[in-house]
């Protein structure tokens, strides 16, 4: 065999050797980055409503506008007076611009309302001071007494809302994050494998409810993050 010859086949061996190394490290690190563990964590705080918003509605009804008109005025100073007794400010309620409904305008004979008027308005309490709203809430039957006649649609009751999340998530998600793991090396464990890096990593849902249908002020924080672990041998 020449030189020359000799040399190109020495070449080419190494060549694929070389080939079948890379070749081989590169379906062992495939084999790697197939192997992991999907986990999720939670954590839950339960905490105390910071902020009320009550919407109050009302509707008057009737024929004589001006009186309509009146009656409306009338039963927005009682809602007023009854948020002033309860010792909120001013500042703290809000009222609409009133909505007048002329019930006569498309409608013509026997299929005309007795009442041709409706005119309504929504006076809403909004507030942190979340013990004296409750309070209201119990005597609300007062304005009743008042003649108030007030929409009781869903959705017309105290909304409870938490306003500092961002306080307390990033505690939460730690939490929640450390149970994730906690469950992954438990995985791991139990498959005679050990855990590795972080392939993947979902910061967390974050969800807020009622902690119970009687307790609309008192609230549930949940986070849960999902997180997926390499295995490795």
């Amino acid at each position: 065999m020449q030189p020359r010859t000799a040399l190109a086949a020495l070449l080419i061996a190494l060549g694929l050797v070389g080939a079948g190394w890379f070749a081989a490290r590169g379906m062992a690190a495939l084999r790697t980055a197939d192997r992991y563990v999907t986990v999720k964590g939670s954590a839950e705080k339960i905490v105390d409503a910071d902020l009320v918003v009550w919407p109050l509605a009302q509707t008057v009804s009737g024929n004589d506008l001006a009186a309509v008109q009146a009656q409306l005025e009338a039963n927005t100073r009682s809602i007023r007076d009854f948020f002033a007794q309860a010792g909120f400010k001013d500042d703290e309620t809000v009222v609409s611009p009133p909505r007048l409904e002329d019930r006569w305008a498309y409608s013509y004979g026997d299929n005309r309302p007795p009442e041709r008027y409706r005119y309504s308005n929504t006076v809403t309490l909004r507030t942190h001071r979340v013990k004296e709203a409750l309070a209201a809430v119990r005597r609300s039957g007062d304005l009743v007494a008042r003649g108030v006649m007030l929409n009781t649609e869903d959705g017309s009751g105290p909304q409870f809302d938490y306003t500092r999340l961002n306080d307390i998530k990033p505690g939460l998600i730690a939490e929640a994050t450390a149970a994730a793991r906690q469950s992954a090396e438990q995985f791991a464990k139990d498959s005679g494998a050990r855990l590795g890096g972080i392939r993947t990593a979902n910061q967390g849902v974050v969800s807020i409810e009622n902690r119970d249908a009687g307790s609309p002020q008192i609230k549930k924080i949940r986070v849960v993050s999902t997180v997926e672990y390499f295995l490795t041998d």
